[in-house]
């Protein structure tokens, strides 16, 4: 079985060479993204592996079902980036890791509040210049706040159980609730109703038609002046330029980002000697109340192996015949 891993970093080639040890298959490993001018690339190979930024819409799918293409097995758990309709019309069974360490990125959110709310990003960037004054670095305590989490899956749940320890009063919106998050004391309220109550606002819903841009301008108006949000789901949840007036007025108090709807072409490569081209996140930089991480939220150890194991298991699983995670179209 021959496998093209797209989006190749060092910690793919480490976590999927140790998971192949009990499987044996043929593994490549590209660096390039997959995009229709590098879709000749996988020529040949029966499954192709991509990541959260990888082009997978029908001029590309058409490209490697006529390439030999069979399976598309994705390292992620979300799909938006897939047509579907199109996967299926062209015989591609598509698989995804629905689940890995939900821990990893519930705790990365958890990491960008404590790190906003006590100023850790300028404090550190003070220190090492030989600048001591805590002048501007006051914070807030987590104990008593009003935590407001949309999407109430395994991650929103670690998310709602760490933040219960801090104290915090816990909000919840999610068409589908899950109880558990009642258990430690939270409540499940309308959308409008939380962003109205919550000092702090978690996103981790998947992106699809009826969450693009839930974050937008109506929606900042709705929350309570000086509200920190957080958003380590998808990028395309929040409509981004919108984020800079909130900020500029002072509606929006804190923000901490680890996806970014225009992420593709900019994240998980080093740039750093080149002028940004993003005009939006150039903007969003600049302001002290803002940390943005580089969609690292899934990068621990633990969730690398259980993202590799997941993903050849699957990919054994279909060529068994008994494919498991399976994405409908």
């Amino acid at each position: 079985m021959r496998i093209i891993l797209f989006s190749n970093q060092p910690y793919d080639h480490d976590s999927f060479l140790a998971a192949n040890r009990s499987h044996g298959f043929d593994l490549h490993f590209q660096q390039a993204q997959l995009r229709l001018d590098t879709v000749a690339l996988a020529s040949g190979f029966d499954v192709v592996c991509p990541f959260v930024n990888d082009d997978l819409s029908r001029p590309v799918l058409e490209r490697l079902a006529a390439g030999g293409t069979r399976l598309i097995a994705l390292r992620s758990a979300g799909y938006n980036h897939v047509d579907l309709k199109a996967a299926h019309a062209l015989g591609l069974s598509v698989v995804r890791v629905p689940a890995y360490s939900p821990y990893a990125v519930a705790e990365h959110a958890v990491g960008l509040v404590l790190a906003l709310c006590r100023q850790l990003h300028r404090a550190y960037n003070r220190t090492r210049d030989g600048d001591f004054s805590l002048h501007g670095l006051t914070g807030f305590d987590l104990h008593g706040r009003t935590v407001g989490i949309i999407g109430s899956g395994q991650i929103g749940e670690v998310f709602a159980r760490i933040m219960s320890g801090f104290g915090c009063h816990i909000l919840a919106y999610d068409p589908y609730p899950n109880r558990a998050i009642e258990s430690l004391g939270g409540r499940f309220v309308a959308l409008d109703e939380l962003l109205a109550q919550s000092d702090i606002l978690s996103l981790h819903c998947p992106l699809n038609d009826a969450t693009r841009h839930l974050i937008n301008p109506r929606s900042l108006q709705q929350i309570k002046r000086g509200a920190m949000l957080i958003n380590t789901g998808r990028g395309a949840l929040v409509d981004t330029p919108a984020l800079i007036e909130a900020l500029k007025s002072g509606q929006l108090g804190y923000l901490g980002l680890d996806v970014y709807e225009e992420e593709a072409d900019i994240f998980f490569a080093d740039r750093s000697d080149l002028p940004l081209q993003d005009d939006v996140l150039a903007r969003l930089l600049t302001f002290p109340n803002v940390i943005i991480t580089a969609h690292q939220g899934f990068l621990t150890r633990e969730a690398l192996a259980a993202i590799a194991e997941t993903t050849l298991d699957n990919i054994g699983d279909w060529q068994a015949g008994k494919p498991v995670n399976l994405v409908e179209g």
